[in-house]
């Protein structure tokens, strides 16, 4: 038995560099642009749905400032949880053995954005999916130059110029000519006119579309999405802090950034974006997949994003990848969180069948009941009934598998047998990640830097 035993790890050893040390700067400048470059995909993805569906010049203008007031009263949903530290409080009936089935859940849940959209375009999405297995997994061991392993490290920058490119040939050469319209909107390469519209320079302001029009309804149906928000990004801080050789984030630093992501929610609901701020699951996954989970490459990375979000012209280029290349991208990474999600159960008795049942209960239930509601969707949601709000609250949780997945294997871990499967569960190894002073750890990768501490005192 002991030549087949792995004994647990509280922190990932394969990893190149931590939450806390630095790759060269020019690394570090190639893989600040490669997370932008992911984040793209979700970013264009959303917008493309939401604004069509809004509906012309003097409609958007109405629902752009109805979500607006939306989002600034829903945030104070996120920042009154997180700064009060209540949702701290509530993360102390999470364990090891409950927050598997969400981790996992956070990645599994996002299976639609996989193969169903790769799918869309298998002639763009398949070569992109095998290109960037074959380059971050079969030859990340070459170093061509410099003793720097390239292809690990830089897979998804070298991957997607590869695949834009022979989209661009294709489309170039009218191979979409006479395709259905959807085939065009996935495939093609200079879809609607995207570069030639956009301004060369956008510098967004507050208030942008006008005053935003508060209604009790939309308030209501938007805080059930930042309730989404709020489980969706825990989960996927609990991935990022095991990728980034973190310590599990302890409940003053989980209130912590649910309470800045509400003041980004807030920002969002001023300058009139349209969406909300949450956690970017594929670049959580992009931490594992080249070994680095460096703090600094992250924050040049939102520097790209500010960048190029005011050169117009610039964004649109990048804007222009047709999304099948990301849907690829997102099957490996959306898969990677899962794992780092079911690594959680190496804390806990996976030979208890009262655990099994939690388990199999969380992922399956977190599946099926969002793939129940979203057969819905297309009829105005699963729930029907005269308050538009209360539809959209239920029909917007329950389309949530990690949010499912949340309320299902945490009730279940603190309702069956709790005393007597303290062990079975892995509190004695999640106990001390509870409070901020419980691991020493936690004050190097959690401490605010310019001593903001003092502002934000752990509790």
């Amino acid at each position: 038995m002991a030549e087949i035993s792995h004994p647990p790890m509280e922190q990932l050893q394969d990893l190149e560099y931590c939450i806390d040390s630095n790759p060269p700067w020019a690394e570090t400048m190639a893989l600040a642009f490669q997370n932008y470059i992911l984040m793209l995909g979700s970013s264009v993805m959303i917008p493309s749905i939401l604004v069509p569906a809004m509906g012309g010049s003097d409609r958007f203008i109405h629902t752009m400032r109805a979500i607006q007031g939306a989002l600034i009263v829903a945030s104070s949903i996120q920042i009154i949880l997180g700064y009060s530290q209540i949702w701290g409080l509530f993360s102390r009936f999470f364990s090891p053995l409950g927050m598997a089935p969400v981790v996992g859940l956070a990645g599994l849940g996002l299976f639609h954005r996989g193969f169903p959209l790769l799918g869309n375009c298998i002639e763009i999405g398949l070569p992109m999916l095998l290109l960037v297995i074959g380059l971050s997994q079969y030859l990340k061991h070459i170093k061509p130059w410099r003793d720097i392993p390239i292809f690990e490290r830089f897979p998804i920058l070298i991957s997607v110029s590869i695949v834009w490119i022979y989209a661009v040939v294709l489309t170039a050469a009218g191979a979409y000519r006479h395709t259905p319209t959807a085939t065009q909107l996935s495939c093609r390469a200079d879809k609607a006119n995207l570069i030639t519209t956009a301004p060369w320079f956008k510098f967004p302001y507050p208030l942008q579309w006008g005053p935003p029009t508060f209604a009790a309804g939309h308030s209501f149906a938007m805080m059930s999405a930042v309730l989404v928000s709020m489980v969706e990004s825990t989960a996927a801080y609990k991935a990022a802090s095991r990728l980034a050789i973190a310590t599990p984030p302890p409940a003053y630093v989980l209130s912590r950034g649910i309470g800045w992501q509400g003041i980004g929610v807030l920002l969002d609901g001023l300058f009139g974006t349209g969406t909300g701020s949450s956690v970017s699951v594929e670049n959580v996954g992009l931490l594992g997949l080249t070994r680095v989970g460096s703090r600094r490459v992250v924050q040049i990375s939102a520097g790209f994003m500010i960048f190029f979000s005011i050169l117009g012209k610039f964004g649109a280029v990048f804007a222009s990848i047709p999304f099948p290349i990301f849907a690829a991208l997102y099957c490996l990474l959306f898969g990677l969180v899962a794992s780092v999600g079911l690594s959680f159960l190496q804390f806990t008795n996976m030979n208890s069948m009262r655990n099994l049942v939690i388990t199999g209960l969380s992922l399956f239930l977190g599946i099926s009941i969002p793939q129940f509601f979203d057969d819905y969707l297309p009829r105005n949601g699963l729930v029907r009934t005269n308050a538009g709000w209360f539809n959209a609250v239920v029909n917007t949780i329950f389309a949530s598998s990690a949010t499912v997945g949340l309320m299902v294997a945490v009730f279940l871990d603190n309702t069956i047998e709790v005393e007597r499967s303290k062990k079975d569960r892995g509190m004695p190894w999640w106990v001390k990640f509870r409070t901020f002073r419980g691991d020493s750890r936690n004050e190097e990768f959690y401490t605010l830097p310019f001593n903001l501490n003092r502002f934000f005192p752990p509790t």
